[in-house]
């Protein structure tokens, strides 16, 4: 009787008793997530709490997020997990944190989490920087080891010797446009070894073509002050979450013509892969000509049957330095300018035990770096002080469940070495904030002599460590041997500075770099024997 009753009720009348139901279905199912999500988050190491499905990225600022992760790691501790949308992060705020997990158990540690916007979509999955531990990812890093392995990286000295003459030169000059000369070494070591052509300013059509593809891969609303601001900057592009479509992968099922995010990356992507192309076809027709150089493009391609790769893999492959190398290493040295601005009594304990070992009648060359300790310790220190890449680089992967001092670290957790917070742990690094080369003279632990913490760790070690120490080495010793670097001078003659923090970094109206011409006998009209 009561089924004949309720059938013969109006649809909309039935429609309000199923209400409840539903009602409590959906809130039962929101309680299930919630406890879920609690119960999991206990067992993790501990971090801010946060909303769930949404996780913290309310609390983490999209400029700048190392900040953020540093002050977590001070109320927190060394290991601190956070969600990102429904991605579990890990944060790791020491440096053997890091050495734990990313290197002494990096056979479940040195994966890659996923990109959606920068890894697929811009690049279909051809950046080996963004791939996981897969035969593409294998096939790049041999590719780069064997082009910049430590005895590779000694045979190209003599071209940036060259480069670094060529910018001690220009800096003489322009002194004012330091930064851009900083680049240009930067730009045509990198050019030089990767595609064997040289590059003669920084305006040049290569460099330009360059930075329009860091912009599109690495896009940031601030504004871009200098070269080291500009990389810190575009780092954050490895946050995932940071985009809708990283939190939500769900809208890669809408219907094409609704993914509104692809427009743009996807046009950029194949006017890369035509630079890309036209790099790597350029150098083919000179391996044809016999008129190229020895460089690692060339190398490439005369393995390319061995390795199986096609041409545009070879192209994305050969371009990694070329993407990343031009603005880390033009940003160190930049920072190694800044350092200097406010701390002379550093830059003068440099000069002494380069007129000690040198003298003025030559510039220093990479023979004399064994009897330079200090200056070897102003590069590291450079390289701690304010390390450009803040965050590491690019985010590890955990591609299985895991345990860490009693915490629980899930299967896909993105990891991050916080190297800005690292680096200004004054367990390790006692007065961080001072610019104190002597802590690496000082030390007997083998980490701090080798230093390849700025670099890295485990597998996913940065694999141009060797060509980049050897640009900052020769580049620092010639500037200190070269040039006073003193703040400029207001009109009361009182020295303006800049921030000694990440931004900004000294402008032309900041800094003045006063010539030891007449001591070394470098002339402004043309060059010399030292030249």
């Amino acid at each position: 009787m009561l089924q004949r009753v309720t059938e013969s009720m109006p649809r909309g009348i039935m429609s309000l008793f199923s209400l409840p139901s539903a009602a409590a279905t959906f809130l039962a199912l929101v309680l299930y997530l919630v406890i879920k999500w609690t119960s999991r988050r206990m067992s993790m190491p501990p971090g801010p709490f946060g909303i769930p499905l949404i996780g913290n990225r309310h609390q983490l600022p999209a400029v700048k997020p190392w900040r953020k992760f540093a002050e977590w790691n001070r109320q927190y501790g060394a290991v601190v997990s956070i969600f990102l949308g429904s991605t579990p992060v890990i944060v790791l705020g020491t440096a053997q944190a890091a050495w734990d997990l990313l290197e002494k158990r990096s056979d479940i540690y040195s994966s890659r989490p996923r990109f959606i916007l920068a890894g697929e979509i811009l690049s279909d999955k051809k950046r080996g920087l963004m791939l996981p531990n897969n035969d593409h990812w294998r096939k790049w890093r041999k590719v780069l080891h064997s082009g910049f392995h430590i005895r590779r990286a000694e045979t190209y000295r003599e071209i940036q010797s060259l480069e670094s003459k060529v910018m001690m030169y220009q800096v003489l000059n322009d002194p004012k446009q330091y930064e851009r000369h900083l680049q240009r070494f930067a730009a045509s070591v990198v050019t030089s070894v990767t595609y064997g052509r040289r590059v003669d300013s920084v305006d040049e059509w290569i460099v330009k073509e360059n930075m329009e593809a860091m912009d599109s891969e690495f896009r940031s609303n601030e504004p871009k002050r200098s070269i080291a601001l500009r990389f810190r900057i575009e780092v954050t592009v490895s946050i995932p979450g940071k985009y809708l479509v990283e939190s939500w992968p769900w809208l890669l099922k809408l219907p094409r013509s609704l993914q509104w995010f692809r427009r743009e990356p996807e046009e950029r992507r194949q006017r890369d892969i035509n630079f890309l192309m036209h790099l790597f076809n350029d150098v083919k027709t000179r391996m044809h000509n016999n008129t190229i150089p020895d460089c690692l493009t060339a190398q490439t391609i005369a393995n390319q049957d061995q390795s199986g790769m096609t041409d545009l893999e070879v192209a994305y492959a050969v371009s990694s330095p070329f993407g990343a190398g031009i603005e880390t290493t033009a940003g160190t040295l930049t920072t190694f300018i800044l350092a200097m601005l406010h701390f002379p009594s550093v830059m003068k304990k440099a000069q002494a035990e380069l007129e000690a070992v040198v003298g003025f009648d030559r510039m220093p060359e990479y023979d004399d770096q064994d009897n330079l300790p200090y200056i070897k310790a102003i590069v590291n220190e450079t390289l701690r002080w304010r390390p450009v890449a803040a965050l590491g680089g690019t985010p590890h992967a955990v591609i299985a469940d895991d345990e860490y001092n009693g915490m629980f670290i899930p299967e896909g957790s993105t990891i991050f070495a916080n190297l800005s917070g690292i680096m200004h742990d004054p367990v390790m690094f006692p007065f961080p904030d001072e610019f104190r080369p002597e802590r690496f003279m000082e030390t007997s632990d083998p980490r701090m002599k080798t230093f390849e913490l700025p670099f890295g760790f485990g597998r996913r070690i940065c694999p141009g460590m060797h060509l980049a120490l050897n640009s900052l080495i020769i580049n620092v010793s010639r500037i200190l041997w070269a040039f006073d670097i003193l703040p400029a001078l207001d009109r009361e003659s009182k020295e303006v500075k800049p921030g000694e923090f990440i931004s900004p970094f000294p402008s032309d109206d900041q800094l003045k770099i006063a010539s030891l011409a007449k001591i070394h006998g470098i002339s402004r009209t043309g060059s010399t024997h030292v030249l």
